[in-house]
């Protein structure tokens, strides 16, 4: 039961750092086109349409699973 105490842990931990991360460098890797922006900006439509990306979920499948590996060979160092 401890192993597995600091295995779940351990995950959320790493998971959580990843994740914050992965935010940190998409952000700064981000640039915005303001002057693009602004001349779209009139096209626009006045309804709001929310779409999911698969990449999304592959990212995040990627650090979990990172995350998870990590973490099972935490409890084996201690």
């Amino acid at each position: 039961m401890k192993k597995f105490i600091i295995f779940a842990l351990s995950f959320i931990v790493l998971f959580v750092l990843f994740q914050i991360l992965s935010g940190l460098i998409l952000t700064y890797v981000y640039t915005p086109d303001i002057e693009e922006a602004w001349n779209l900006s009139a096209a626009l439509s006045r309804e709001t349409e929310i779409n999911s990306s698969s990449s999304s979920f592959l990212i995040t499948f990627f650090i979990a699973l990172l995350s998870a590996t990590i973490a099972y060979f935490i409890p084996k160092k201690f």
